[in-house]
């Protein structure tokens, strides 16, 4: 998948993990976040469910993605939430 095709993926699924989730990371944190949680989730889904991984800007990727990314943020929150407390 080209640079472009994984910037907008994840904005897409950075995008809609916030909505999920609620965020506050802002445009650069967002795409980051979910190009992130593309390649997790793309991780899981092939090695652990068998299940297609991120191939394009598609229904199945963006789901995957999405999944992905609410995980990443997730993860990032706790351990930045035990940083500042």
């Amino acid at each position: 998948m080209g640079i472009i095709s994984w910037i907008v993926l994840g904005a897409i699924a950075g995008f809609l993990a916030n909505l999920v989730v609620g965020g506050r990371e802002g445009l650069i944190g967002t795409i980051i976040l979910g190009i992130v949680g593309a390649i997790i989730g793309g991780y899981i889904a092939a090695s652990v469910f068998h299940k297609g991984d991120v191939t394009g800007v598609n229904v199945e990727s963006i789901v995957i993605a999405v999944l992905g990314a609410i995980l990443v943020l997730f993860v990032w929150r706790a351990l930045t939430r035990s940083r500042t407390s």
